[in-house]
């Protein structure tokens, strides 16, 4: 491609900047107002929103797993036992459940739940004792 003078250069921005835009403004389409239509602003707000999305993510995975933690304590004091105890007194059992499990037993499965719980305060029965 050959430019005749510099000016015209200048001007013939191309289209990488269409898309570039397109794409900015794309990710800006729920934003209000000119955070949605100029495109200094919409940036920076799509910058702040990629970042605090990249932040959440780590954050909703420690949230669910307090709540999960949370739910199995309730669970674990309606039958007068610790946390710590309920998980020590399973692994013993080789009943390998995880907290997510652990918590839907907790609020959606009460009795089942129950069951976990006074198996786990009962020694292993094929007599290996502690692992």
């Amino acid at each position: 491609m050959v430019f005749t003078s510099v000016v015209n250069f200048v001007r013939s921005r191309g289209p990488d900047e269409f898309w570039r835009k397109r794409r900015i403004f794309k990710l800006a389409a729920h934003f209000i107002g000119r955070r949605r239509n100029c495109y200094s602003i919409a940036i920076r707000n799509v910058n702040r929103a990629l970042a605090y999305a990249t932040k959440g993510r780590e954050l909703k995975k420690q949230d669910m797993r307090e709540l999960w933690t949370q739910r199995v304590n309730a669970g674990c004091e309606q039958h007068g036992m610790q946390f710590a105890d309920f998980q020590y007194g399973l692994y013993r059992n080789d009943i390998l459940l995880n907290r997510k499990v652990l918590a839907d037993l907790a609020i959606w499965e009460p009795r089942t739940f129950e069951a976990l719980a006074k198996i786990s305060q009962q020694t292993p029965e094929d007599g290996s004792g502690d692992k």
